[in-house]
Formats: C-alpha cells, structure tokens, sequence
C-alpha cells in the first residue's frame, strides 16, 4: 500500500530533496524527527484530525530538513519546511505553478518574526472559521515570540462584525469613517469575553475605503483573504489598495491570497471558466500578493485537487507555525 495520497505522482520531486539533505527515504525523515522527539504526525493531525496522510508525511520531510538545517528559530524552521512542502506539490498542477508550498512557509515564518506586529483576516461576513483559526495561530506563535502577535478581522459590515464578536467572544471595534477629510474615528470597543478570545479585534466597514483605513490604523503587517462572500466587493481591493500605498509609505507588507483554483468564476457568462482559467477571484489574488494559495480555506480534498497536499489552507498556517514552534522548542533543549 502506498504511504500517502498521490504517491506516483509525488515522489519523483520529493526524492531530489531527500537526497538534497542526505537522506535516502521519506521513512528517513521520520526518523530523524523522531530522534529529536518531535511527533509530527500528531502535531499536523492535532490541527485538522480529516487531514489527508501526504499532509503528515509533507511536514515530517520539511521538519527533517529544518532539523538538517539546525534551524533553532521557529521563523527559520517555517522556511524550510516550506521547502518540503513545496516538494510534495505535483508537478504542473496550480499548486506548484503558485510555489504555494514555498508560500505557506514564508507567512508561518511572518508571523513567528517579531518585526511582523499585527496579523489581519481580511473577510467577508463568513468569517467563522478564519476567527477559529486566528487564535490557534496566535496561541502557537506566542510561545516563542516575547511580543504576542495582535489577531484582528477586518470585514465587509458592522452588524456582521458585531454579531461574529458576539457569538466568538472577541472585541468588536465600532469605526466611523469620515469621506470629507479622510479619517477613521474609533467610536468604541466591546469585549465579548475576558480570556485570550477577547484579544482578537473584530472591524466591521462600510466599503473599501474604510477597510483601507483600518489596516493603517492598525498598522497591519500581514495579511491573508478571504475568497468567498465578498472578495471583487472588498477583500482583494482593500488589500490591493493598501498594498500600493504602504509601497509609497515604505513600509513592508506581506499579502497573501487565499482559496480560489482552476474554474473559480463569479459569473459563467463575463468570466472565464474552464480547466484553464483560474477565475476573476484568483486573477485579482495574483494582483498584490506575495503569496497566493490554492484551493479551500478548511476543505483538504479541495487543496488536494489543487496539487498541493490533502489539508485546508488555514489549518496549514496552524500546522507550519505549530510544527515549527515545536522545532525551536526540541532544537534548543
């Protein structure tokens, strides 16, 4: 029986890898994660328990690497398990075209980086699962960050934002933006709960102008968005446009597209659609970010059928920052 989903289709680019770090199999790999006591499998399982098995085996090979690498930095261990990501990527599929595997290791490695201050989900009013997600990774980051990362959503509408808030128990930022003289105004701040779900800021706009606005008010470093409810109405505008004037501002960005694949349209007839299209959402993705995935935000056959491995993109920046912190943690005993 093969080890992993795909296996025939995978190994030819996994196996100059292995023999790039000096190891002759997959099993290998394991090996040396094992002998640091660093349990992989669990750890990634732990995160999305549906998780295809090429998932587990994809981060045991980048683990191995970074262990190879004598990573002692969580941020320099999230690299290079992009590297073993990225060799599990089947060969001209969307996911190795988009380097998505190299991608998800640069935004694990982002977010564990002291420089990077502020996290944003920029969303639609979908936003459950990207919240769900936000404390996981901030939860995992923070144990080898001395300042923790601030978490904040930033949603197309006030109710949504209030009513997500409330049911999640994060802090509901009420903002109003004036057109005449281009200023955001913090009318006020309820928290939902007192735990560490309260440090999770929820932002609610009126358009795309105010979303803008609040990513400079909160001086967002990097951010990830969504792909579902709103994305031609606000989240790619917003991070486009707030893309070009940190560019002016000089200040680093790191924007990162998420969802969307080959057929991924918002209208059969003024869009294209096909085996060869990726859509007018992901062509918008490909406009401002540094890193764009490929396929659902939590569904692993959806990624799958993308190229990359059997897990849902926003449980992987939990199983890259979880992984990589547990490196740090075994690599400086």
């Amino acid at each position: 029986m093969a080890l992993f989903e795909g296996y025939e289709r995978r190994i030819n680019q996994i196996t100059p890898v292995l023999e790039k770090y000096g190891m002759k199999s997959i099993e290998d790999a394991k090996a040396i994660c094992d002998e640091k006591g660093v349990d992989v499998y669990n750890i990634v399982k732990g995160i999305q328990p549906i998780c295809f098995e090429n998932a587990c085996w994809a981060y045991t090979l980048g683990a191995a690497i970074a262990i190879k690498q004598a990573c002692k930095k969580a941020c320099d261990a999230a690299e290079v398990i992009g590297e073993g990501l990225q060799a599990f990527c089947i060969p001209g599929s969307v996911a190795d075209h988009r380097k998505v595997g190299l991608g998800h290791g640069n935004l694990g490695a982002m977010l564990l980086r002291e420089e990077t201050k502020c996290f944003a989900f920029l969303a639609g009013h979908e936003s459950f699962a990207a919240a769900e997600g936000a404390i996981g990774i901030a939860k995992s980051a923070n144990k080898v960050r001395k300042e923790p990362l601030r978490v904040i959503l930033n949603g197309l509408g006030k109710d949504a934002a209030y009513i997500i808030s409330r049911i999640n128990g994060f802090t509901y930022v009420q903002t109003k933006f004036n057109y005449e003289n281009n200023k955001l105004e913090i009318v006020k701040e309820k928290a939902f709960s007192k735990g560490e779900r309260a440090a999770v800021r929820c932002f609610g706009s009126d358009d795309v102008r105010e979303g803008v606005a609040i990513m400079h008010n909160e001086k967002v470093d990097v951010s990830i968005t969504g792909n579902s409810t709103n994305p031609t109405r606000f989240q790619h505008p917003v991070a486009g446009t707030y893309k070009k004037e940190c560019y002016e501002l000089g200040k680093k960005y790191f924007s990162v597209a998420s969802g969307g694949g080959t057929g991924r349209t918002l209208h059969p007839d003024n869009m294209a659609a096909g085996p060869a299209s990726y859509g007018m959402t992901d062509t918008m993705g490909r406009m401002h970010s540094d890193a764009q995935f490929a396929g659902s935000s939590s569904v692993p056959a959806h990624v799958e059928m993308m190229g990359l491995i059997g897990m849902g993109n926003n449980p992987m920046v939990g199983a890259t920052v979880a992984v990589s912190v547990a490196l740090e943690q075994a690599m400086n005993k």
